[in-house]
């Protein structure tokens, strides 16, 4: 089988992959979603030309629930080229047919057609590669670089280019453009945001009457070691060093860090609120549609959760089953609170977000931050994904990333295991206090005041802790299948909410109380 431009595969070959080779190879490649369902088959839907290779559309098919699609590119070369195990397909005497991005050719097409702003020819019913270039990719830099695969083992597969530019390949295909994409180009072209890697092009499969798909985005290439998951857990080193001594000590330039991911948040959002960008950037109020979509959400989640959690009640500890109970019993507490959002006046505004926003996704570079991975929730339909909320949605994830990144050090840490668990979540609350209110207050101040995307500070408050029960209640969820040790994380989460929701509770009975006693 020999591939080249505008060669497709025959009916012979097709079958000699989809029941001979895809069966093994796919289930060995770390981007397959579906190694733990019981698969039906392997169907090329699509045969994509490129250069010396063909781009397929795999569509892979279960025993039950939906079938998936995947991109899997593929090229000819020989067996005297040296590949990576794990990407050769099939090996004959003196060829091999392997995972295209493996192959220098394929890679050289893919930026030089980005580079040329190209779309592959193509007829009115014909499908195509449409080719964008981004502002992010510099006129200086020639058609003609030198690329690599980058040794990640992720969802997705990532090359880089000449050093300075870095393209995700994504494995999984979804009938939609890819909300990524969608963010760092918006943020790239159309705003002042620079503390992203600026967008620099993309690849889209383009269907004939049916919704584009996008198969790769590239960006310029950021040269750093460390997230900023990794910077917390070096300060927290230096935190928890005191905490055997009886010593509670954090260092300013640890608030300057706080300070400065807030003010980058905020920057975020500001550019992200755009009054007069098309309809799928520009701001929208809290409507029907959308309150129940969050409420049904919520209320769904939680009926999940809380039978989880009965089923795994007696693999708790003490403590933790302590905290169990506070939930359980605030069912109805939590059930009113939730359905609050359906009455409750709000004229803040919702914007498209970041999604998925935690420590981990905060890199550092020369003293500052590089935000990434703008995909969204990866379990959320690509749909979902792309739905506006309120920004404290993306406040409340980072918030429960500054509780997990202080509980996981001092609980899993050596120096502490003489210490009781009780001082551990006293002395770690209050490390997470100091740094939420300082990230909030830092967030709120970059808005300045007032802000069409937030009416009052009641409804920051109401907002806030809707988003942080969500996010803590979600995250109960993984630690009970595959981490027991650390459910009192998200427990302690769930029950700081409830706390704060009886406060409101009593400030509004008070509040009636004081408005029945002025009429009588």
């Amino acid at each position: 089988m020999s591939l080249t431009m505008m060669n497709f595969l025959n009916v012979s070959q097709i079958s000699h992959l989809e029941n001979t080779v895809f069966p093994a190879y796919f289930n060995t490649c770390r981007w397959f979603a579906g190694k733990a369902r019981a698969q039906d088959g392997f169907h090329i839907r699509q045969q994509l030309p490129l250069g010396n290779a063909l781009i397929l559309i795999v569509e892979t098919t279960y025993h039950d629930g939906p079938s998936e699609f995947y991109q899997l590119p593929l090229s000819q070369v020989s067996v005297a080229i040296e590949i990576p195990e794990k990407g050769v397909l099939e090996k004959s005497e003196e060829t091999q047919f392997i995972d295209a991005i493996y192959d220098a050719q394929f890679r050289h097409h893919i930026f030089s057609n980005i580079y040329r702003n190209h779309t592959l020819p193509s007829s009115e019913e014909a499908n195509s590669l449409f080719f964008e270039r981004g502002k992010g990719l510099s006129d200086a830099d020639s058609h003609e670089v030198e690329s690599r695969v980058l040794p990640v083992d992720s969802s997705n597969s990532a090359m880089l280019f000449d050093g300075k530019y870095f393209m995700k390949l994504y494995r999984k295909l979804f009938d939609q453009t890819n909300p990524e994409v969608e963010m760092v180009s918006f943020l790239t072209q159309h705003s002042d945001f620079k503390h992203i890697p600026a967008y620099a092009g993309s690849v889209t499969w383009k269907r004939h009457g049916l919704p584009d798909i996008t198969l790769g985005m590239m960006q310029q290439a950021i040269n750093t070691n460390k997230d900023n998951w990794a910077l917390t857990g070096d300060f927290l080193n230096d935190f928890m060093y005191g905490v055997p001594q009886g010593l509670f000590g954090i260092k300013e330039e640890v608030f300057d860090e706080v300070v400065l991911l807030g003010k980058r948040t905020g920057e975020m959002h500001k550019g992200l609120f755009a009054p007069e960008a098309s309809a799928d950037f520009a701001p929208e109020p809290f409507d029907e549609f959308y309150r129940h979509f969050l409420v049904n959400r919520l209320i769904d989640l939680l009926d999940r959760r809380y039978a989880l959690l009965i089923e795994n009640y007696q693999k708790l500890d003490e403590s933790t089953q302590q905290l169990a109970w506070i939930f359980m019993e605030a069912r109805e507490l939590i059930d009113e609170f939730a359905h609050e959002m359906l009455t409750r006046p709000l004229e803040s505004l919702r914007i498209r977000i970041h999604g998925d926003y935690h420590l981990g996704q905060v890199l550092t570079q020369d003293g500052d931050f590089i935000l990434i991975d703008f995909e969204g929730e990866p379990e959320a339909s690509i749909a979902d994904r792309k739905i506006k909320h309120s920004p404290l949605k993306d406040v409340a994830g980072m918030i429960r990333s500054y509780h997990y990144a202080v509980s996981a050090k001092l609980f899993e840490s050596r120096e502490t295991q003489g210490i009781s668990s009780e001082k551990l979540q006293i002395v770690s609350d209050r490390w997470y206090k100091l740094m939420r209110d300082t990230y909030i207050e830092s967030y709120l101040e970059t808005f300045g005041w007032p802000h069409p995307l937030f009416k009052s500070q009641i409804e920051i408050n109401f907002l806030l802790l809707f988003f942080l029960l969500e996010k803590a209640v979600y995250e109960l969820g993984y630690e009970i299948s595959y981490r027991p040790s650390w459910v009192k994380i998200p427990m302690r989460g769930i029950v700081e909410v409830i706390r704060e929701i009886e406060k409101l509770k009593e400030s509004s009975v008070r509040i009636s109380r004081l408005g029945a006693a002025r009429k009588f």
